[in-house]
């Protein structure tokens, strides 16, 4: 053919089929030594689980332990010799997109999820690699907010992730081959998994995403075993069942309420607590008249059974998007076993955590949407903060006071910490037809000028009262949560790139490092050998960092 050069095979660098062979069989060897050398994949029993406060080397769930706190016992790394914090490793992913993971560490070995519904396995000690899953994502999926994941659950000897085509998928947690695989919903109609999710005993615990796009929420329960659904509790009840009368007509099919946030779970009651997102469409309550169960609340379940035992709705009849899918914290405190959620909605809240009866509701930033409450002391909606044709301002607006970034609290300083933000939109609505798969909003929001500039603090709250402590504010608003350490220590991310650490009785920073991407992740906190670590995601990396 006219202009072809024909090479020999040695001129294109071709090897012999032979020593193509050869090479191929020295690949898989040194995979193999490599497993070896670092042999993840210990088991991790719901004994460990339940006693992860006897392993503070560990990071066995997402909050860190059952109770939501995300306080690391580790003090070596405290307000004394932290300004000598510097990274150890960095783990780039080479991905675009948010990176919201938190890892898990167990015996030396870091688990984490990346965007496109990537888990890998490193080496704790370096950040060297040991495996990696791609999951192979449909190119129609319907991400809301990105195409994110949060993080994983382990349980035996298999790690879980739930996947954007709603997928619930259990790795080989030496291996991170696939153990099994159940379609949970049809993406297609925009049913999706972001959260990390949570193993209980021999079960592993996920809530659906999707409520941007009018699905029926959902917390399933699988055998981390067998695969097998052990229950479903839908978050929009169907006929018949209780909560259905506040969902006008048919408005109940596409409710939304999903459940895209990790839950926490008290083994002595044998209750998981998980909390559910906004109503759909989310910024129109027109033909969706009620109170809208059991969207924006606080489920308490039955472990086994899925059985709700109580809720709470922190915004009955949600018109501003106003998830309160914010992590739920136990707190023990002078007898009282208590639950407390800073809420999208502006407001604090603590309950008490045997009957969700509300113990208080305090504000936390700037409110305009509510200034009187009821007999129970829940804050009560302002009939003008509802969306208009014409539009107007409410506060919060729609990405709420806090979000999905989550809290801390410390045990030792009885605070809880939690990233906030002063913003306010103007909501405005129109009619807007149901589409299966397309996104139902009814309605556009868009920032207020009353609320520039638009500002970001690290809030330590004090439980017992409702008040703010003390609070720092950041450069801008920022997305990374909170993680507090028996170190007397607050670590928390930026929208710069800065990786911080304060003071966690005062505020006072103490240290900070440029990481060169903004953090839409938590903190958590390991220890290999000895040595204390305190990892981030931010940017298209992880940074470990830890003292000289």
């Amino acid at each position: 053919m006219r202009g072809r050069v024909k090479l020999n095979r040695r001129e294109r660098g071709d090897l012999p089929q032979s020593a193509r062979r050869f090479a191929f069989v020295l690949i898989m060897i040194c995979c193999t030594c490599l497993v070896l050398l670092h042999p993840a994949g210990a088991q991790v029993t719901s004994e460990r689980l339940l006693n992860s406060a006897k392993e503070p080397q560990n990071w066995l769930t997402y909050s860190g332990d059952y109770s939501g706190r995300r306080f690391s016992p580790l003090n070596q790394i405290n307000a004394t010799n932290v300004r000598s914090l510097s990274a150890k490793w960095v783990y780039q992913l080479g991905a675009t997109g948010k990176l919201e993971t938190t890892p898990l560490v167990v015996d030396g070995i870091l688990y984490a999820t990346g965007q496109d519904d990537r888990a890998f396995a490193l080496d704790a000690r370096t950040g060297r690699p040991i495996w990696l899953y791609q999951r192979q994502l449909p190119s129609d999926i319907r991400p809301c907010c990105g195409r994110v994941n949060r993080g994983l659950a382990i349980s035996g000897d298999k790690v879980f992730i739930g996947t954007l085509d709603a997928h619930v998928i259990a790795l080989d947690s030496k291996t991170g081959n696939v153990v099994w695989d159940v379609a949970a919903a049809d993406y297609r109609t925009g049913y999706s998994f972001t959260v990390a999710p949570l193993a209980v005993k021999n079960l592993v615990v996920i809530g659906a995403s999707g409520g941007e796009y009018g699905i029926r929420g959902f917390i399933d329960a699988y055998d981390a075993a067998t695969r097998e659904r052990k229950w479903r509790l839908y978050t929009v009840p169907g006929p018949g069942e209780p909560g259905h009368e506040s969902w006008e007509g048919d408005s109940w099919k596409v409710g939304g309420a999903p459940a895209w946030n990790t839950g926490t779970y008290d083994p002595v009651t044998n209750q998981i607590f998980w909390p559910t997102g906004n109503p759909a469409p989310s910024n129109r309550g027109e033909g969706r008249a009620g109170d809208n169960l059991y969207s924006n609340s606080l489920l308490a379940l039955n472990a086994d059974t899925g059985k709700m035992n109580w809720y709470f709705q922190f915004t009955k009849h949600d018109e501003h998007d106003w998830d309160a899918t914010q992590v739920p914290v136990m707190i023990d405190s002078g007898g009282k076993h208590l639950i407390a959620q800073a809420n999208r909605n502006g407001f604090f809240y603590v309950l008490d955590r045997t009957t969700g009866k509300l113990v208080s509701a305090n504000a936390y930033g700037k409110i305009t949407w509510s200034d009187t409450k009821d007999a129970e002391g829940r804050p009560i909606a302002k009939k003008e903060a509802s969306p208009t044709l014409e539009g107007h301002t409410v506060c919060p607006g729609a990405l709420g006071t806090t979000n999905f970034m989550a809290p801390a609290y410390n045990p030792q300083t009885s605070l809880f910490y939690v990233t906030a933000r002063d913003q306010c939109d103007i909501f405005s609505t129109a009619p807007q037809p149901y589409e299966p798969g397309h996104a139902y909003y009814g309605s556009a929001y868009f920032p207020s000028e009353e609320a520039r500039p638009y500002a970001g603090f690290l809030k330590a709250i004090d439980p017992a009262t409702g008040q703010v402590k003390w609070q720092f504010q950041h450069t801008s608003p920022t997305w990374s949560g909170v993680l507090s350490t028996a170190g007397g220590l607050v670590f928390t991310g930026d929208a710069e790139g800065n990786f911080i650490a304060l003071d966690a009785a005062s505020g006072k920073p103490l240290w900070h490092f440029q990481m060169g991407g903004a953090a839409y992740a938590a903190p958590m906190a390991f220890a290999v050998d000895g040595k204390q670590y305190v990892a981030i995601a931010a940017g298209s990396a992880i940074y470990a960092f830890g003292l000289p």
